[in-house]
């Protein structure tokens, strides 16, 4: 083997440096000092034309330093290079690591409204792709009833339980806090004027007609639009529905008909047990705090309390739980190839989902007002 050799020759003219044999990673320390050495000079010239091998450490030896040239606006002349050469050299400037030199433009008011305009138009693209999959939802659970041996009842009992029967505990435990801190604070300020007794017309209306399903409907967002999320999306990372697509299974019909109708069937009965449970939290302060036993509360309630305040939640339940269900399926579906993706999109359908029954809820109450209800 040729022995290596990196002569460097400096004159008036600029430097020459000069390379022979195979220039690999063992003397690319003694390549690189000079090669740097030669940026002293007003102009490089790198001779290959002696080169046998050259590796990927001296080819980055080169590039790199080449590199540090054309910044300094001195050129560097190659010659002699093999077309191999040629071509790792390439490679790697290619494999060199680009700093970010985009440096953020000063705001204007053009610049504010383009942003502006853009966020505008983006966000009336996300309604739009919530409504298609809305859509898409309602297509295949239409094709399902049409077609029953497709139906996946097993997937549905098992969503069921999943978002409803195991989010009981909390929706009840949270609905009697809330029914308790109402009765408290209802009946602190009704003191004052003397008005106790209507602090269960105030529990009563409170709880059935919003606080009830509304908070339900959060709770249910955070967990359920979350694991709808997360658990499609680790599909989608695993390439799982590509493998259903190929096995001529529609995900669509496979994952998202059954959480959302699962979530449509069951987020009404959670509204049920939220509304009862706070009632009881509610008539238990009562008790306590201003004496009014379970028998008056009762009656205070069936004969003050219209059975349209329960109305008026129940027929927020269906609603809500669709925005939720398609609002957490839609989500999993935008889910990349890595975990980061996975975590943002699992926030992100949380934040929306919540956002969206608030908005929703607020819809309502406009609704019902106009309304007379």
């Amino acid at each position: 083997m040729t022995e290596t050799q990196i002569v460097l020759e400096t004159d008036s003219a600029g430097a020459k440096l000069t390379l022979r044999g195979a220039v690999s990673i063992l003397n690319v320390t003694e390549l690189h000092q000079k090669l740097r050495q030669s940026l002293a000079s007003a102009e490089v010239t790198l001779d290959l034309s002696g080169v046998t091998r050259i590796d990927t450490a001296a080819a980055w030896a080169i590039a790199e330093v080449e590199k540090s040239a054309e910044a300094m606006q001195r050129p560097l002349h190659m010659t002699g290079a093999t077309p191999h050469a040629m071509s790792l050299l390439a490679t790697v400037r290619k494999a060199l690591p680009k700093p970010d030199l985009d440096q953020a433009a000063p705001l204007t008011w053009a610049g504010r409204i383009t942003a502006f305009g853009q966020a505008v138009a983006a966000g009336f693209a996300f309604v739009a792709d919530l409504i298609a999959y809305f859509g898409l939802f309602l297509v295949r659970l239409v094709q399902s009833l049409r077609h029953p041996r497709d139906f996946r009842l097993t997937a549905l009992v098992h969503h069921c339980q999943e978002v409803g029967v195991k989010a009981v505990p909390i929706v009840a435990l949270m609905s009697f806090l809330i029914g308790i801190v109402l009765a408290f604070q209802g009946s602190t300020q009704l003191r004052q004027f003397g008005a106790e007794v209507f602090v269960v017309d105030l529990i009563a209306v409170s709880i059935l007609r919003e606080l009830g399903i509304l908070l339900t409907a959060i709770i249910v967002a955070g967990r359920t639009a979350s694991a709808f999320t997360a658990a499609i999306g680790s599909m989608k990372m695993r390439e799982e529905i590509d493998a259903m697509r190929t096995l001529g299974i529609d995900p669509a019909a496979a994952l998202f008909v059954p959480r959302i109708l699962a979530l449509f069937l069951m987020l009404p009965i959670l509204g049920l047990l939220a509304n009862l449970s706070g009632l009881i939290g509610g008539a238990l302060m009562s008790w306590i705090d201003l004496g009014i036993s379970p028998m008056m509360f009762k009656t205070r309630l069936i004969e003050g309390t219209d059975i349209s305040h329960l109305m008026v939640g129940m027929i927020k339940a269906p609603a809500f739980a669709l925005i939720i269900g398609v609002v957490g399926c839609h989500a999993g579906m935008q889910v990349g190839n890595n975990a980061e993706s996975l975590g943002q999109k699992t926030s992100a359908a949380v934040v929306t989902a919540i956002f969206a029954v608030i908005v929703a809820d607020a819809v309502f109450s406009i609704f019902f007002a106009k309304v007379g209800l």
